[in-house]
């Protein structure tokens, strides 16, 4: 009498199933996306993708600038130091997995411009650049508007700076 003629015990089917997922885990392993070939696989860190989503952001007509007051203000002050850098990532957060990954961005828009529009842009620019960059899926893109940049703003910034040279 053969046993595949006997009922099984629950316990039985339990372990069953568990070899079958085991078996559907081992036929997932394959390739997924451009980043894993046959010849290997493509890693990169978030910073990679931080800083493709920052200049992205950027291109972008109505953002004046990029993050929260903080690193606003820090950015002003490295910005005045020679040979300095300009943090491309600043206002962008990332997470990423193997193959997806998820931006938010935090922007500061000029005046008169569209907060719906600017961030429809900022967000199918960031989605257009990332892929093509970097071959992962962007499965959203927050944006995140905390300040709006008025044009009185810059005539202060230029006056105090000459009553600060003049002195």
């Amino acid at each position: 009498m053969s046993d595949k003629n006997l009922p099984q015990t629950g316990a039985q089917q339990q372990r069953e199933a568990a070899k079958k997922a085991d078996e559907q885990k081992d036929n997932s392993k394959e390739l997924r996306g451009p980043l894993q070939t046959e010849r290997g696989v493509t890693t990169m860190e978030d910073t990679v993708v931080a800083k493709v989503a920052g200049i992205a952001a950027r291109e972008v007509p109505g953002v004046y600038d990029m993050g929260n007051a903080a690193r606003r203000a820090f950015s002003a002050v490295t910005d005045r130091i020679p040979n300095s850098k300009t943090n491309v990532t600043g206002g962008i957060s990332v997470e990423k997995g193997d193959t997806q990954t998820a931006i938010d961005a935090t922007v500061v828009i000029e005046y008169g411009a569209s907060v719906v529009e600017v961030g429809d842009n900022i967000r199918e620019n960031i989605i257009d650049q990332v892929e093509s960059a970097t071959g992962l899926e962007v499965i959203e893109v927050n944006v995140n508007v905390v300040d709006v940049h008025l044009p009185e703003e810059d005539n202060d910034d230029d006056s105090s700076r000459k009553n600060n040279e003049l002195q």
